[in-house]
């Protein structure tokens, strides 16, 4: 095994920690005799837990070992699999590197683990890939990245030599792209020693434009916009504005999750991170992606300056913001920043001298965003159609007039009228079923 992965070039740079390489500094170890039986039998299963947990956390099922050789080749971000998530494959000499990768990935593949297990007397690499894994619920893991590496998987498996297995692959990254955002929707950040890492979100609601019901003309803006923007034509970024539990953070998941085939994703950021976000695009404007930058439930109080950041960013700032970049956000407010008494132009204030300057300061944030879609609480009627439409949905025992009534006591005790009190009354009568 140790041979073969000292073969690698172009993807040469798979970590040192890895399972891969781990399990390959092992088989050196057996085949030297340079360890005990007990010793070299603890440190594989320590491989097979992180192999199971990997397993686990993506849903692999069947041969984890190609499974798990399937996923390092999709996620090695190196200067071919990049290229080859741009153009594709093109003809050049790196193409041969590539081949030689791939010629030692294929007897990885297909690794004869019998002398190792005959000789410590164990089976888990038997038991590996022949792998019959528990049903879980798709939230439990990502579904859209199990499903890519397992069907990817089976078809290496089945490359009869590497011009095959180059053939695979490089399709697959001008398909889907590499690494975590060839494999991923959305992502948040963090800050950690002052560098920022992408996490993936492995849960994220899996819901369409369809299930929000109503608001036709607001996700027929949305929609718009966002087309001209995976087509690479002009584009907006975009502020859904208007009152809470109105669809409106459940309209850009769905967009998300209808336009992920065409190379969107979505990048959450929080206000406390907004100082992040030069840098966030600078780690992603040259990738084969579009990439929405989505900050929910958006406003700033007067004291607050991180709006500033935003502001540079979506325009005005030294660097031109990348074609593949636009802001999507979310908020109750239409202006974002909290506008005071002393705003209005009605009202003195001994320090509003230059009352002007400081409304337009507050405004011109708002102004950056081409595309303003307004979401605002149903009215009764709407509000009934809502309910029944999503009781008819959950297969609801109730008649029109039934939900009504109920729509009618809800709202009253509740949270008023809204798609998200209609939601929440579907449940609470979901509840009370007892089929």
């Amino acid at each position: 095994m140790y041979r073969e992965i000292a073969k690698f070039i172009s993807y040469g740079n798979i970590p040192e920690d890895s399972i891969l390489y781990r399990l390959g500094d092992i088989f050196r170890q057996f085949d030297e005799g340079n360890a005990s039986d007990a010793q070299l039998t603890r440190e594989i299963y320590e491989q097979v837990h992180r192999l199971l947990a990997l397993a686990t956390d993506y849903g692999f099922d069947g041969n984890l070992w190609q499974n798990y050789l399937t996923f390092l080749l999709i996620t090695d971000e190196n200067p071919f699999s990049i290229t080859c998530e741009k153009v594709g494959a093109n003809d050049g000499s790196v193409n041969e590197f590539a081949k030689n990768d791939f010629r030692a990935a294929m007897n990885l593949f297909h690794f004869d683990f019998g002398p190792i297990e005959k000789a410590l007397g164990i089976n888990v690499f038997t038991v590996l890939t022949h792998y019959k894994a528990v049903v879980k619920k798709d939230l439990m893991y990502n579904h859209a990245v199990s499903a890519k590496v397992r069907a990817l998987s089976e078809k290496l498996a089945a490359a009869k030599d590497e011009n095959e297995f180059f053939d695979l692959m490089t399709d697959f990254y001008k398909a889907y792209g590499v690494g975590m955002f060839g494999l991923n929707k959305a992502f948040r950040i963090s800050d950690t020693d002052d560098k920022v890492v992408f996490h993936p979100i492995n849960n994220m609601e899996v819901v369409h434009l369809s299930d929000l019901v109503g608001y036709e003309e607001q996700k027929k803006q949305l929609v718009e916009n966002t087309e001209a923007f995976v087509e690479g034509r002009g584009a907006n970024n975009c502020l859904l504005y208007g009152d809470s539990g109105t669809g409106k953070s459940t309209s850009i998941k769905a967009i998300v999750n209808e336009y992920y085939d065409r190379g969107l994703r979505m990048i959450e950021i929080y206000k406390h991170q907004m100082k992040d976000i030069s840098t966030v695009i600078s780690m992603i404007k040259n990738r084969n992606y579009r990439f929405i930058i989505y900050m929910d439930d958006l406003s700033f109080e007067n004291f607050e300056i991180e709006y500033k950041y935003l502001k540079a960013v979506i325009e005005g700032g030294v660097e031109t913001r990348p074609d593949n970049v636009l802001i999507y956000a979310t908020s109750n407010r239409r202006h974002l920043i909290k506008e005071d008494w002393a705003d209005r132009d009605d009202m003195e204030s001994s320090a509003g001298i230059h009352r002007s300057d400081t409304v337009e300061e507050k405004l011109s944030l708002v102004n950056r965003f081409g595309c303003q879609i307004n979401y605002s609480k149903p009215n009764q009627k709407e509000f009934f159609t809502i309910v029944k439409e999503l009781a008819h949905r959950s297969q609801i025992p109730m008649s029109d007039e039934e939900l009504e009534k109920e729509a009618n006591i809800w709202e009253l005790r509740h949270n008023g009228m809204s798609g998200r009190s209609a939601q929440q009354l579907i449940n609470h009568l979901r509840g009370l079923s007892k089929e």
